[in-house]
C-alpha cells in the first residue's frame, strides 16, 4: 500500500532521483520530443517554432486557489491551480483559447514557479494542480526540486489534454500523485478535424493506461480529498461527435473504479462556428444528449461519475 500522507515526489528528493529526472527532461528540449508531436525544435536555444511555441522558460497565465474543479480536488480550500500558456492541442472549440492559443501569460523561471507552488500551499490549497503541463515537464520538475527542498508536500495533479508521450510519462512515474487527463475523442478523424491531432485515440489510450498503471484508481482521504490516483475528464459534444459510448466502454475495461467527470458544459467558443462540416458545434449540448451519455456510462459499469456540473437548460 502506498503512503498517501506523503506526496510521491518527496520520496524521490533525498535520493537525488528527482534531480536526475530534471537533467533527463532538459536534455530532451535540445530537439524537443516531450509530446507526441515530436517537433524537434531546440527550445534551449530560444526557438519557439514548435506547436507549443514555448522556449526554455514556461509561461504562466495565472494561478490561485480554484473552486471550480471536481469535489475531490477543490475540497473546502480550493485546488492550487497553475495555468500554463500554450498547448499541444489546437481545439477549435477551446474555452480557454486566450491562454492555450493566443498565449497570454508571463515567462516564469523555475525559481519563480517554485515560489508559486509554495504560495499556493501557504494559502491552504489541497493540491498543486498543473493545467496544460505536457510541454513544460522539464520546467515543472526543476521547480519541484526547489519547492520540495523548501517544504512543498502537497499532492501533485497533472491536468492534461491527454495527448501525452509515454517517454515523458516515464519521467513522471513516482512524481505525480494524481493524473487528470482528458479523453476527448474515440474517432481519430474527429480528433484531426477538431484538435489538429491525427492520432488522438491511439496516443491517448496508451497514455491513460500508463497513468493508471502508475497511480491506480482515485483514492480519497478521510475528508474525501483526492490523494492519489486517476481522474478522467470527458466533455460530451453535441451530435455525439466525441464518441462518448465507445469511450466509457473503454474506461470501464480499464477499471470499473475509474473516476469520471462526464462534463456537460460545452458551448461554442473560439473557432467552433468555423467548423462548417460539423454544424453541431454551433450549439450547446442538450439535456437529452447529456442524459444519454450518463446512461451509456452506467451501462458500461462505471460507478464513480462526477455529475456536479449541470449547465443545461
Amino acid at each position: 500500500m502506498k503512503d498517501l500522507t506523503t506526496a510521491a515526489y518527496v520520496r524521490h528528493l533525498s535520493s537525488g532521483e528527482l534531480a536526475r529526472r530534471v537533467q533527463q527532461a532538459y536534455q530532451r528540449l535540445h530537439s524537443c520530443d516531450l509530446c507526441p508531436r515530436r517537433c524537434g525544435v531546440d527550445r534551449l536555444d530560444g526557438h519557439r517554432e514548435g506547436t507549443c511555441r514555448t522556449g526554455e522558460l514556461a509561461v504562466v497565465a495565472s494561478y490561485g486557489p480554484h473552486f471550480g474543479e471536481e469535489d475531490p480536488l477543490r475540497g473546502v480550500r480550493g485546488s492550487g491551480t497553475i495555468f500554463f500558456s500554450r498547448c499541444n492541442l489546437q481545439c477549435l472549440f477551446c474555452q480557454n483559447y486566450d491562454i492555450s492559443q493566443i498565449g497570454y501569460g508571463e515567462l516564469t523561471a523555475p525559481e519563480q514557479l517554485a515560489a508559486i507552488m509554495l504560495e499556493l500551499q501557504g494559502a491552504g490549497c489541497h493540491n498543486i494542480n498543473l493545467v496544460s503541463p505536457s510541454h513544460v515537464v522539464p520546467q515543472i520538475l526543476a521547480a519541484l526540486v526547489i519547492a520540495a527542498r523548501a517544504g512543498l508536500h502537497l499532492p501533485l495533479v497533472y491536468n492534461t489534454g491527454g495527448y501525452d508521450s509515454l517517454d515523458t510519462l516515464a519521467l513522471l512515474d513516482g512524481v505525480v500523485d494524481i493524473y487528470m487527463p482528458d479523453v476527448k475523442y474515440a474517432d481519430p478523424d474527429i480528433g484531426r478535424r477538431l484538435s489538429g491531432i491525427p492520432d488522438y485515440p491511439s496516443v491517448n489510450r496508451p497514455a491513460v493506461n500508463e497513468m493508471h498503471r502508475q497511480v491506480g484508481d482515485l483514492q480519497l482521504d478521510q475528508r474525501d480529498i483526492a490523494r492519489r490516483g486517476l481522474l478522467v475528464r470527458h466533455l460530451v459534444l453535441p451530435g455525439r461527435l466525441a464518441g462518448t459510448e465507445t469511450i466509457v466502454n473503454w474506461l470501464a475495461e480499464l477499471s470499473p473504479g475509474t473516476y469520471l467527470n462526464l462534463m456537460d458544459q460545452y458551448r461554442p467558443s473560439y473557432r467552433a462556428h468555423q467548423a462548417t462540416r460539423f454544424p453541431q458545434l454551433g450549439r450547446r449540448l442538450t439535456r437529452a444528449e447529456y442524459d444519454q451519455a450518463v446512461q451509456a456510462a452506467r451501462r458500461a459499469g462505471l460507478n464513480r461519475l462526477d455529475r456536479r456540473r449541470r449547465t443545461l437548460l
